[in-house]
């Protein structure tokens, strides 16, 4: 993993700092943030009922794309530094808006965000690159989807372009499937986002997700790590935002993580680069493993979720500066970024209904105690006036556990999750069955 030699010392003092967002991602973040020891206060906004859980982590009430009201919190506390996690405040460029207001961002301008905002865009930049990528074609109409669909005459995964909170893509195991994932979208089930759709052929192996930091000309790699994207047990039903994670993905060796970043990363960077677009935050590769070597499902230009909560307690405490240096195009300058060795896992507890019509104000009670190596990360949760915790959301919280290997990982956050109750949880029992089989065959 390419890591700076640096010490840190040439970059501007750091003390307090903004996240943008209201997820696990986010929580997870402002977590790891203040365990950085220069680090004095995370804000985060508009937060959820977990912020405030976290020892000088604060809430603020601000919507993501209140320009006006972050820069005047900015101002009253002293923050210079603000970390964007969702991907849609990014398309819509709040970057930009508040680094022309002076702040130090993590984050993509708009231009960049099209990476993950437009899958037409994202194809077109990877065609232009090299990046191996499934054959695709993009279309603007019901007819034409179809009639690419039938002359193929195999199931086709259907993409909306725009952004649709990670459900806007139809793994397809049938011509029939495919063929109601097309009018689905033409039907207006994603708005805007589905004006124009990518459609793909199935690519077949098993998923990763790599992550960059970049502050536009270096890059620092994490650990890869592994989602479960279908709501129930074995890989069926839905998909969803993400149903838990664990790193490190052995899916991909230190080798092979090498290869990704000559033949997928570096080229991305480069291309970014050749359009003028100075890209400074995460550039998020999901990759599938086929008999070809990797190969692009798609890109996204934030942290994903629940990957960042299984990455974030393997982090050192100079994450607060690495970040930091990507925001002012100073990686060189950044301290070496310190990665634990352990296994992390992450499974997570959704509402009932989820990922389509998810019940909401649900009571929670949890028995868990927190430990070093035991992690709750809230989602969708709010507190009342007596400081009641209730579920608001689809995926509601996340339990993340870290081992010496990964039984161990993964029993510590299955009996956490057995102490945290609200009605009509649900959650897999089955994350990580794919690290358990691997590490079987290599027995």
């Amino acid at each position: 993993m390419t890591m700076s030699k640096a010490t840190g010392h040439d970059l501007p003092s750091l003390k307090k700092i903004l996240v943008i967002g209201s997820g696990g991602r986010e929580n997870s973040l402002a977590w790891a943030l203040k365990r950085c020891p220069e680090i004095e206060e995370v804000w985060v906004t508009p937060g959820n009922g977990g912020t405030e859980e976290i020892k000088g982590c604060k809430r603020l009430t601000i919507k993501e794309e209140d320009i006006a009201g972050i820069q005047k919190a900015c101002s009253i506390h002293q923050i210079n530094f603000v970390i964007i996690g969702p991907e849609a405040p990014l398309a819509k460029g709040v970057a930009d808006q508040l680094r022309a207001l002076g702040l130090a961002v993590f984050g993509p301008d708009a231009e960049g965000a099209q990476l993950e905002a437009s899958k037409d865009w994202a194809k077109n930049l990877m065609n232009e690159a090299g990046i191996p990528t499934a054959k695709h074609w993009t279309v603007t109409t019901e007819t034409e989807a179809l009639k690419i669909l039938y002359d193929y005459g195999e199931p086709l995964v259907v993409k909306v372009d725009g952004l649709a909170s990670g459900k806007g893509v139809t793994v397809a195991k049938t011509i029939i499937e495919s063929e109601e994932a097309i009018k689905e979208a033409f039907a207006g089930r994603f708005g805007s986002a589905g004006r124009k759709l990518v459609l793909e052929e199935q690519l077949q192996g098993p998923e990763v997700s790599l992550f960059a930091l970049t502050d536009g000309e270096d890059l620092v790699l994490l650990p890869p790590a592994q989602d479960h994207k279908r709501l129930a047990e074995g890989d069926e039903g839905p998909n969803t935002g993400g149903m838990g994670a664990y790193a490190p993905a052995p899916l991909l060796n230190s080798t092979a993580i090498e290869h990704a970043k000559k033949t997928v990363l570096e080229p991305t960077l480069e291309a970014l680069k050749k359009q003028g677009i100075d890209y400074r935050g995460v550039i998020y590769a999901g990759l599938m493993i086929t008999k070809d070597g990797p190969k692009v499902i798609e890109f996204n230009c934030r942290f994903g979720d629940p990957e960042c909560q299984t990455l974030m307690p393997m982090m050192g405490p100079q994450l607060a500066k690495v970040l930091y240096a990507c925001a002012l195009g100073k990686l060189s300058s950044a301290p070496k970024l310190m990665i634990s060795d352990c296994c992390s896992a992450c499974v997570v507890a959704a509402a009932s209904g989820y990922p389509n019509t998810p019940r909401k104000n649900d009571q929670i009670r949890v028995k868990l105690n927190v430990s070093p190596s035991v992690q709750i990360f809230h989602a969708g949760t709010t507190k009342d006036s007596n400081s009641n915790l209730f579920t608001s959301g689809g995926r509601v919280l996340s339990v993340v556990a870290q081992g010496e290997d990964f039984d161990k990982a993964f029993s510590k956050a299955y009996s956490g999750l057995e102490q945290i109750h609200f009605k009509g949880m649900v959650y897999r029992t089955d994350i990580g069955h794919q690290v358990r089989q691997f590490f079987t065959r290599e027995s």
